[in-house]
């Protein structure tokens, strides 16, 4: 079977660690570069974790530094969920080769300029770098097949009651990135807050006994916390947001989702940072993204299982 090109844009966060796990255990992608965004932690630590992961994993692909911070905003980092190194909970390795010389606006225009064919891009933090990218480059946004992003939500969000943290940090990143024409399937929290990980599913992650998945067991123990204590709606379950993205491009059968007209709010007093998707067609504009609501946990948790346990 052909493998996807894509170019995965994270801001590793825990969520962000088991995607990239999924990704690279899931033998299905030809990754081109992993690039790091400010959001879960600073540039600094996510680019740090981003390495260390990779290097965990036995994954040597070119990583860019992305923006210190979105396009016209100061930044909001989540460490009161990821704590102050943005990946609490296990030792990691330290990174056994360091990110490439170009920031990773020009790495992604470099690689969609090399390649022969379309790229899937998979954005799991702040859009800011895939914003900054269609501004300097907007020539080679026809070399992006799809964007498969984790943002937003359809009826809820998280930093207010209906802004979801990655499209709030840099809302007008999210605008430029949603009216761009690309094809683009939105997995918000409607989907992500099904996609649930409880702690059976992290003992059998443990008992992998290979040091990813032992690493994965560590990383979601810490991930936990947070959502045991918070988000008692979840019933003891952590919500793994960022695998969604890329699952969705391994297995689009194991998700429901419906096309939609999304923009994105940047002025609103309540209601900055908002995706607004016309769910029942009220504009009767045409759909720019395929918006994900649900998903088959059990199938999303195995496919998430096998990927870990062929890594080192």
């Amino acid at each position: 079977m052909k493998k996807i090109p894509v170019i995965i844009d994270c801001d590793p966060g825990h969520d962000d660690a088991m995607m990239l796990m999924l990704a690279f255990g899931s033998g299905r992608f030809d990754v081109r570069a992993v690039t790091t965004s400010a959001g879960n932690q600073t540039q600094d630590k996510t680019l740090s974790n981003a390495l260390k992961i990779l290097t965990l994993i036995g994954a040597n692909v070119p990583v860019y530094r992305g923006c210190e911070k979105p396009l016209f905003r100061k930044l909001i980092i989540a460490d009161h969920v990821h704590g102050e190194t943005g990946l609490h909970g296990p030792i990691l390795p330290s990174p056994s080769f360091e990110a490439q010389a170009l920031p990773a606006v020009q790495g992604i225009a470099h690689i969609l300029e090399q390649s022969h064919e379309k790229v899937m891009i998979v954005p799991t933090g702040p859009l800011t770098n895939i914003a900054a990218f269609l501004l300097a480059y907007p020539h080679l946004k026809n070399k992006i097949e799809r964007i498969s992003l984790m943002g937003g939500g359809i009826f809820r969000g998280n930093m207010t009651p209906l802004a979801e943290f990655n499209i709030y940090v840099d809302p007008e990143a999210a605008q430029i990135v949603f009216r761009s024409g690309i094809p683009i399937t939105m997995c918000g929290l409607d989907v992500t807050h099904k996609a649930l990980v409880f702690q059976r599913d992290i003992e059998r992650l443990r008992s992998l006994g290979n040091k990813s998945g032992i690493a994965a067991a560590e990383l979601m123990d810490f991930f936990s916390i947070f959502y045991r204590e918070n988000r008692s709606e979840l019933d003891g379950g952590a919500a793994l947001h960022d695998p969604c993205a890329i699952a969705w491009l391994l297995d689009p059968g194991m998700f429901a989702s419906k096309p939609c007209f999304v923009d994105v709010e940047v002025n609103g007093t309540l209601t900055a940072g908002t995706t607004v998707v016309d769910f029942y067609d009220v504009l009767n504009q045409q759909a720019n993204a395929e918006v994900v609501y649900d998903l088959d946990r059990g199938k999303f948790i195995e496919l998430l299982y096998q990927a870990i346990s062929v890594l080192p």
